[in-house]
């Protein structure tokens, strides 16, 4: 069995090393909007998590006293009622 996997293993080592030694270079470019894309996504993430904690941030800024803010708040009762 040791035997099989390590002929197994150094077949596929031997094949990586052929590809990688093979290939020839890829003279492409980068899209001028591909770093946009990555802009959106991290704007797309930071608006999500904004949305997810809304509750928390609003009562950062509120002049009400500070109560610990739960995400089972944002839960309405009756769904809460149903659940139990």
């Amino acid at each position: 069995m040791k035997r099989l996997f390590f002929s197994v293993s150094l077949s596929v080592f031997i094949a990586f090393c052929l590809v990688i030694a093979t290939s020839r270079p890829a003279y492409g470019y980068v899209d001028p909007g591909s770093g946009f894309l990555a802009v959106q996504t991290v704007a797309s993430v930071a608006a999500a998590f904004g949305y997810f904690l809304r509750r928390r941030i609003k009562s950062l800024f509120s002049s009400e006293p500070k109560d610990d803010v739960l995400i089972s708040d944002a839960i309405p009762k009756a769904e809460q009622r149903a659940a139990k």
